[in-house]
């Protein structure tokens, strides 16, 4: 296998692959589509999706054998289990905690000059009783929160292994460290704060958009999620404008810099739609965008200290080798140093 593709070395493709991969794709998306009409997105499970992501990966290299494609569960794994572990255990964040919200009304409402973001918001765009065109585009942004980074990954996964490490290291240490944050730091986000008389009243609207387009089971399973599965207290970072953000910085080095303007209309979009939802005050973004700082910052530097570490090892494996081979140097008689290894033939005494 090349360094840098998930193409095996010394092959050739087979004959007609083009038009397999076409077939292949096709099938996918069929069924991807159908299930969601009818059970809804199979997002919210990192288990499910991680399913579709393998069988998505099986349709665009089904002349593999079967063994290539069982390396996709060894390398993913670990992530898969973190996510599953992510989900689960952050509803129990907020066992024995009192939830912090005044600070973030209180930061939210001083750095828009005496407004909640999100009461302003709603007063303004939301209707209660019609789906408007923004609020089909807040369901879809608010929705690739659960498939931006997991594709991207598999992209990269596919065509360039190292860069997919990379990728994989710094989105495992962002999530652990926002998972960590709920437990020491439990934060209500606004649809709880209005819920419970701290601001004005509210609504969740996340997922409202998908009636529009018809996909109503879409619209369930994350409302469902949302209730069995999210903490209630969980909005201190945000790890959806996080995630938004990771994916945009992880391409910002390889991007022209037109482009980048471009690139950041995705997190922007995403801090609209949670702070327009009622699911994040505008602090959770800021903390989530630092908490991204940090995580480049810390895992580039782990990333440099384990490369210096395996090359001052490999520099002494070397030498090693060297010392076992009988490479020793002597000195002679002027001072000069010369090989002395099993092959040095000492020079002729002058005659």
């Amino acid at each position: 296998m090349t360094a840098d593709s998930g193409e095996p070395t010394g092959t050739t493709p087979p004959t007609g692959l083009a038009k397999r991969r076409a077939i292949g794709i096709a099938a996918w998306v069929a069924g991807f589509v159908l299930y969601s009409f009818a059970l809804g997105l199979p997002t919210t499970d990192p288990v499910l999706a991680f399913l579709w992501l393998w069988a998505l990966t099986y349709a665009w290299n089904s002349h593999y054998p079967l063994r290539r494609h069982l390396r996709f569960l060894r390398d993913w794994f670990p992530m898969i289990l973190l996510l599953q572990v992510y989900n689960v255990s952050r509803g129990f964040a907020d066992d024995g905690f009192v939830p912090h919200a005044t600070e973030l009304i209180a930061f939210d409402t001083w750095m828009f000059g005496g407004n909640v973001p999100t009461v302003w918001l709603q007063h303004h765009l939301y209707d209660p009783d019609h789906v408007q065109w923004w609020d089909v585009l807040v369901s879809v942004v608010y929705f690739s929160h659960f498939v931006a980074a997991l594709i991207v990954a598999v992209l990269l996964w596919l065509r360039a292994r190292p860069e997919w490490g990379r990728f994989i290291r710094r989105w495992f240490f962002l999530m652990f460290f926002g998972l960590v944050t709920y437990f020491l730091y439990p934060a209500a986000p606004p649809w709880w704060a209005a819920k419970y008389g701290m601001i004005e009243p509210i609504e969740r609207i996340s997922t409202r958009g998908w009636d529009l387009i018809g996909l109503h089971g879409a619209g369930n399973m994350l409302n469902q999620a949302q209730i069995g599965l999210s903490n209630p207290v969980a909005a201190m970072p945000s790890l959806h404008t996080a995630f938004a953000l990771l994916v945009v910085a992880f391409f910002f080095p390889k991007v022209r810099t037109r482009w980048i303007p471009l690139l950041v209309v995705y997190p922007l979009a995403m801090t609209f739609t949670l702070v327009y939802s009622g699911e994040h005050w505008i602090i959770d973004v800021l903390v989530g965008w630092i908490y991204v700082g940090i995580t480049f910052a810390v895992v580039g530097y782990a990333e440099k200290w384990w490369r210096r570490r395996k090359q001052r090892r490999a520099a002494a494996a070397a030498q090693a080798r060297g010392e076992d081979d009988g490479e020793v140097s002597r000195e002679e008689p002027d001072g000069s140093a010369v090989n002395a290894g099993p092959d040095h033939v000492p020079a002729s005494p002058p005659h």
